[in-house]
């Protein structure tokens, strides 16, 4: 069996889950998402801690009762907690500015790039170049988070682009003479 579903997913106060058949739904202080099980794997709550297992002996079973440990264990902490993505832009003139929903984006184009964010998902920017993603759902958070970035990706002789946070730039030597 996997390792990772090995290991209980435990429920925080104020989280309630709910089990029928292969539906599960998570419910919290931020909002509430769904997931469809995987017919292989089975699932068990026993008080505030969720249990995973294959129900089959082969690999695939016990590949999938992990994966579906890590998203029940993602859905209980943005339902909690949420999850946030920060981006930040580097280059002469390049701007950020959240409006509602839809984040404008100076960059460096002849005209600005507005991104419409979907449902559940908002964006502020503390500064001109800072963009603070937040969401509940972690696949969409990080997708939103890559296609903001697609737009102008961090180039490898003066890094300018959009970055995340945590991202390094290896940076290229320039052209001798």
């Amino acid at each position: 069996m996997s390792r990772i579903a090995k290991n209980p997913v435990t429920l925080p106060a104020g989280v309630e889950l709910k089990l029928a058949g292969q539906e599960l739904s998570v419910k919290g202080a931020k909002g509430a998402l769904e997931l469809t099980v995987h017919s292989s794997v089975e699932v068990s709550q026993e008080g505030s801690e969720i249990r995973f297992a294959a129900r089959h002996g082969d690999q695939q079973s016990k590949a999938m009762a992990g994966t579906t440990r890590a998203l029940v264990n993602n859905m209980v902490t943005g339902v909690s907690q949420g999850f946030e993505r920060k981006l930040q832009l580097v280059g002469v003139g390049y701007r950020a500015q959240a409006k509602g929903p839809i984040l404008s984006l100076a960059l460096g184009f002849s005209h600005p790039v507005e991104y419409e964010l979907p449902e559940g998902v908002t964006a502020e920017t503390p500064s001109a170049t800072d963009i603070v993603i937040r969401g509940i759902d972690k696949q969409v958070l990080g997708q939103v988070a890559a296609e903001i970035r697609q737009f102008r990706r961090p180039e490898p002789y003066k890094g300018k682009g959009v970055r995340y946070a945590e991202e390094v730039v290896r940076r290229k030597e320039a052209k001798k003479k």
